[in-house]
């Protein structure tokens, strides 16, 4: 077995089972989902529930993601959550399937220009989409979709990957996802921010740490404040941590 089997077999050289039981917040999970999805080159990935048929939009279904923010929010402002072939396909299978972005475009586009969002999904690297359909205990139905260079998965990594969703999405059950605590969707680097600041950490130690401007820094705990209904930082801590976002 080569050593990229072996990193396949087992995300980071250790038992995936076992660090996924390990994950203590949404954050933990985000982290290791982008670890676990550059194990496969497939460098981007949302986990949501699976929305109705009277949904309007997948960014409030979305409990963690890194699909970048323009993608999410060109899909949204086209409503292909109601005419996506993906979201119709969820709806009538459990069983896990891969699409190639730029025919599902093509296949979603019916006559509305969607070039732009092709552009996108060209720009981040995002050749396919890689969904699992998921359940938690509960019965609540969702997916994670994987997407990257990567066209086609292989039998054995597909059954990894299927395996891993499967049970991140009940680890986030478990530790108090969307569902069960109100619909409040972080980005990554919101939680990330939000994290050093419980550390004790200024707007200006973040900014060195992180690699990024102070102003920057302030802007997305000011946006982080203002998603979970806070009136400042420290609240916005307390909050974040009764959420699961951070430990």
């Amino acid at each position: 077995m080569t050593a990229e089997e072996e990193a396949r077999e087992e995300p980071n050289g250790i038992d995936a089972s076992a660090e996924i039981a390990a994950l203590e917040t949404q954050f933990d999970v985000m982290r290791f989902l982008r670890r676990t999805g550059e194990t496969f080159s497939l460098k981007h990935f949302i986990v949501f529930l699976l929305p109705g048929f009277d949904a309007e939009k997948l960014a409030t279904h979305s409990i963690v993601s890194n699909f970048p923010s323009e993608v999410i929010a060109r899909y949204d402002a086209l409503n292909l959550v109601r005419r996506s072939p993906g979201i119709r396909k969820l709806r009538a299978s459990t069983v896990p399937f891969s699409l190639d972005l730029a025919n599902w475009v093509d296949d979603a586009g019916q006559d509305e220009d969607l070039t732009d969002l092709a552009e996108f999904f060209q720009r981040h690297g995002m050749q396919a989409a890689h969904v699992f359909p998921v359940h938690d205990a509960l019965g609540n139905r969702g997916a994670i979709v994987w997407s990257g260079e990567k066209r086609a998965l292989g039998f054995d990594d597909r059954l990894l990957l299927q395996m891993i969703s499967i049970q991140v999405f009940n680890r986030l059950a478990e530790i108090g996802a969307a569902w069960k605590t109100g619909q409040v969707v972080l980005t990554e680097r919101e939680i990330e921010c939000l994290s050093w600041t419980a550390a004790g950490k200024t707007s200006l130690e973040i900014a060195e740490i992180l690699g990024l401007s102070e102003h920057t820094i302030n802007h997305y705990l000011n946006q982080v404040t203002r998603k979970l209904g806070a009136v400042n930082r420290t609240q916005a801590v307390v909050k974040a941590i009764r959420r699961g976002f951070i430990a």
